[in-house]
């Protein structure tokens, strides 16, 4: 069995072609998804990627969250389907309410992109599993946008149920409370993070590490055991 795994392409999508090739590097079929198409093909997993869909010119994944595609999207996540929001996908998560809280412009009020320190905290979701709880890795980030806030009882709910996947380490890039890099719901099916784990998958890009690959073997083994 080959997994198929969708990658949705919005207006504004940048990283699109980079997640489609890191997902066929860890050994899956990528399938492109359109927004405006409510049939996910068949799929076993879905990527929201990064970029600016619809320019952000009304708030950060706000527009699409209303697509044709997020309606069957937000469907199947709440049945089991995993789900992979990266930087602006996970914008568009917490705007469909599939994860708690919102992003905000960072503190700074700059765009960032630099290589990233993270700390991984959750090493039990369907896209973590090949990290170790602790493990330090390093991602690209690229963001206007990434500054996650939720009020206290949430982020005390996320923290008590082990919900904070990834935390910024050395430098809060952007203002995210409690140094948040990204989060997972109650399933674990749903993972949402702010840095590029697509622009780490060969020696030869981003970080010249492989420190992001891990986030598509792990979807591999948990749809086909490999």
């Amino acid at each position: 069995m080959t997994a198929r795994i969708g990658v949705v392409t919005f207006p504004g999508s940048l990283d699109d072609r980079d997640t489609q090739r890191a997902i066929r590097l860890a050994g899956a079929e990528p399938v492109a998804l359109w927004h405006k198409d409510k049939d996910l093909r068949q799929v076993d997993a879905v990527v929201l990627p990064g970029g600016f869909s619809y320019g952000d010119y009304l708030r950060a994944g706000a527009i699409s969250r209303f697509s044709p595609v997020m309606e069957t999207v937000i469907e199947q996540a709440k049945a089991g389907l995993p789900v992979l929001g990266i930087c602006n996908g996970f914008q568009v998560l917490t705007e469909a309410h599939l994860l708690p809280g919102a992003m905000l412009g960072n503190d700074h009020l700059h765009f960032i992109c630099r290589d990233q320190k993270l700390r991984v905290e959750n090493a039990r979701t369907a896209w973590t599993s090949d990290y170790e709880a602790g493990q330090e890795i390093h991602i690209p980030l690229k963001n206007m946008d990434g500054r996650y806030v939720a009020d206290a009882y949430t982020l005390d709910k996320l923290e008590a149920e082990g919900r904070v996947v990834f935390r910024y380490l050395d430098l809060n890039p952007n203002g995210s409370l409690r140094d948040i890099a990204g989060i997972t719901n109650e399933a674990g099916n749903i993972v949402g993070l702010m840095p590029h784990p697509e622009h780490a998958v060969e020696p030869l890009i981003g970080t010249g590490r492989t420190d992001g690959l891990p986030f598509f073997t792990s979807i591999l083994k948990k749809l086909v055991g490999a």
